[in-house]
C-alpha cells in the first residue's frame, strides 16, 4: 500500500479514538509539521477530517456517511436487529452488539428504549476494551492471538475506581468469563452505569460478536441485571443458531 495512502489511514483511525492537533498526528506519523498538515488538508477538503471551533481535527461527516453505508451492507448486523429490538423491549434497558475487527472491537449496533440509559458510544466506534461488558465476552473466546493482539492495542485508561488497567488482571476476568459463559461491567467506564454481556457464536463455533444489557445502577444494580442474564443467553443462542452455530447455551 502506498506511504501516502497509509499515512491518511492512520489519520483518519487516529482522529475517530478522539479531537488531535496537527502536532500530536506529525508526532504520530514521524513526520514534519508541514507533511501532516498537507495530509489534513487534503483529507478535510474530501470531507474525511474536519475541524471543531477549537481547531482540532476530528472525523467527517463523509466519513459518517460510508460508515453507515458499510453497516447497511453488513448482513450479521441485520439478523440481529430484530433480536436485540425485541430484547431491549422485553428487559426495557439499553442493548448493544460489538464485534471483532482485526486488533479492535466495533460497535455495529445499538437499541436505546424511552427512558433508557444514553451511552456515550455510537454505531461504528470502537469499544472500550478495558472496560465493557462485550469486550470480555469476546475476548475470553477469541484464539490466544486475536486475542493479545486486542489486549495490545488497549490504553489501559483508568477511567473509575473499577476500571480494569492491565493485560495480567484482564486475563484473569477472562478466565472467569470464559467459565460462566457471561461477563460484566460493574461501573468501569462510568460509576453509575452496570452492564452484562455474553457471546454470540458463528456455525464453527467460533466467537463472532457479543451483545450486552446496560442500565442506570439507580435504574437496575448489578445483581438486578445479573437476573436477566438467562434472557439474555436466551437471546444470542437464538442468533447464534441463525448463525448456523447448534450447540446449547454456553451459560453456568
Amino acid at each position: 500500500m502506498p506511504q501516502t495512502v497509509d499515512r491518511a489511514i492512520e489519520v483518519i483511525e487516529l482522529c475517530s479514538q478522539r479531537p488531535r492537533t496537527i502536532l500530536e498526528l506529525a508526532q504520530a506519523l514521524d513526520v514534519h509539521r508541514t507533511t501532516a498538515l498537507r495530509l489534513v488538508n487534503s483529507l478535510m477538503d474530501a470531507g474525511f477530517l474536519r475541524r471543531d471551533d477549537a481547531g482540532l481535527l476530528g472525523v467527517g461527516f463523509r466519513l459518517a456517511g460510508l460508515a453507515h453505508a458499510a453497516l447497511a451492507q453488513f448482513d450479521l448486523r441485520s439478523l440481529v436487529h430484530g433480536h436485540i429490538v425485541e430484547l431491549s423491549e422485553t428487559v426495557g434497558h439499553t442493548i448493544q452488539f460489538a464485534v471483532p475487527q482485526g486488533d479492535r472491537l466495533i460497535y455495529v449496533d445499538k437499541v436505546e428504549p424511552d427512558n433508557s440509559i444514553t451511552l456515550n458510544t455510537h454505531i461504528g466506534g470502537d469499544v472500550v476494551v478495558n472496560t465493557a461488558g462485550v469486550s470480555k465476552a469476546i475476548l475470553a473466546n477469541l484464539p490466544p492471538d486475536r486475542r493479545d493482539a486486542v489486549l495490545r492495542s488497549a490504553s489501559w485508561t483508568r477511567y473509575t475506581d473499577a476500571t480494569i488497567t492491565s493485560p495480567e488482571e484482564m486475563l484473569r476476568r477472562l478466565d472467569d468469563v470464559r467459565r460462566k459463559g457471561w461477563a460484566t461491567d460493574e461501573g468501569e467506564f462510568e460509576t453509575y452505569s452496570n452492564c452484562v454481556a455474553a457471546p454470540v457464536w458463528n456455525h464453527a463455533g467460533q466467537v463472532a460478536g457479543a451483545i450486552s444489557i446496560t442500565a442506570f445502577r439507580q435504574k437496575a444494580d448489578i445483581e438486578q441485571l445479573t437476573a436477566l442474564v438467562p434472557t439474555l443467553i436466551e437471546a444470542t443462542t437464538a442468533i447464534s443458531h441463525e448463525l448456523g452455530w447448534t450447540g446449547p447455551p454456553r451459560c453456568e
